[in-house]
């Protein structure tokens, strides 16, 4: 489990950087200021979220790989999709039903890190 989410947290870390300069090099000359905004934000919540999975992985290595774990990165990895994503192409091509997406990504997020702390809590103590 842990080197499966840390390849993937890499790749989206890797394409979060990249679609942020994209849109800092390439779209900027050509979305209107409120639009860049917008992309600006899905690019802060992929990486935010990408570190999240890094998080993730490395707490499946040290506590063991768990449902809650696996789920939690699934949930964030899935946010990272259609919250970030539905802001890319909402920015990019102004089609305003996207909206409507991105707060099921949001529910992803706040659900992935919920299950994050659950893991985090299921731990049982050393004496």
């Amino acid at each position: 489990m842990q080197r499966k989410w840390i390849f993937v947290g890499s790749i989206m870390m890797m394409l979060a950087v990249a679609i942020g300069a994209f849109g800092a090099h390439i779209v900027k000359a050509r979305i209107d200021a409120d639009a860049l905004a917008v992309y600006e934000t899905g690019v802060k919540y992929h990486m935010i979220h990408a570190v999240g999975l890094l998080i993730i992985a490395l707490a499946a290595g040290q506590w063991g790989p768990s449902n809650r774990l696996r789920w939690a990165a699934r949930l964030l990895l899935t946010g990272i999709i259609l919250f970030s994503g539905s802001l890319y192409v909402l920015s990019l091509t102004g089609i305003r039903v996207l909206g409507a997406i991105t707060p099921l990504g949001g529910v992803c997020f706040i659900a992935g890190w919920v299950l994050l702390a659950w893991a985090a809590m299921g731990l049982k103590k050393e004496n």
